[in-house]
């Protein structure tokens, strides 16, 4: 894997699934990783725990990635802890299948605050803590960007990071912050399996327009983040790859 040694990572929402497994493989390849939750405190303890008992170096912190305050106090403990930040995963996010006639005024600010508030939030304060090398920015998007049915909501959200995305790498380009997202296919997290799409005719079908014939794990977008994070990607910014076997 790449080398992050010596680098401090945070990651966003890395209780569970794909933040979890980005958050191991940053330790893994040498960072130091604030994992952030808001919720799941069990399974931030765990990720914790994991990286420790492999010899890396986590603290776990509770912030609400929607609120400002929350959002600067994720920082100040990043600060204190390990005193440098060279990585932003916004990875924090949800989402809800929804057809047109159900969506409420409540549902579409759940997601948007989340998934797109959030990652403006955490990128703000992040900024302000980069050091005079810069740093790498790591957006989750998804292949629903593209519009997916019953996913109006959803899918503007991650259609607003790729913009998101692209804007922000032309502006802090000039302070050697990279910005770049990725989109991963669906992939077989805790989510997936509480919300009985892993075996379902949607998993099937999705699995039938996959090239690779499988859907995603976590590792296979936490391989990608560690590119994003490190100095192979150096000369990549505003890109949105996606990593999803081929899926279109």
């Amino acid at each position: 894997m790449s080398d992050l040694e010596g680098k401090v990572a945070v990651v966003t929402g890395a209780s569970k699934g794909i933040g979890a497994a980005i958050a191991k493989s940053l330790s893994a390849s040498g960072a130091a990783v604030v994992v952030n939750y808001a919720f799941g405190k069990e399974g931030a303890d765990r990720v914790v725990a994991d990286i420790k008992a492999n010899g890396g170096k986590a603290i776990a912190v509770k912030a609400d990635v929607t609120k400002a305050a929350d959002v600067r106090r994720l920082f100040a403990e990043t600060k204190k802890a390990f005193d440098r930040l060279d990585v932003l995963v916004n990875n924090a996010g949800i989402y809800k299948f929804l057809p047109l006639e159900e969506i409420t005024e409540d549902e579409f600010h759940r997601e948007f605050n989340i998934n797109v508030l959030g990652t403006l939030l955490a990128t703000k304060e992040a900024v302000k803590h980069f050091g005079p090398n810069g740093g790498s920015i790591i957006n989750i998007s998804s292949t629903a960007s593209a519009g997916a049915a019953q996913a109006a909501i959803y899918s503007g959200t991650k259609g607003a990071v790729d913009a998101i995305t692209r804007g922000l790498a032309a502006e802090l380009g000039p302070q050697k912050i990279r910005v770049n997202a990725i989109a991963p296919g669906e992939v077989e997290t805790e989510g997936t399996h509480s919300g009985g799409i892993i075996g379902s005719d949607f998993e099937k079908a999705m699995i039938a327009r996959t090239p690779l014939g499988r859907i995603g794990q976590p590792d296979d977008i936490a391989r990608v983040a560690i590119f994003l994070a490190s100095d192979d990607s150096a000369w990549l910014t505003g890109e949105r790859l996606t990593a999803a076997g081929g899926y279109r």
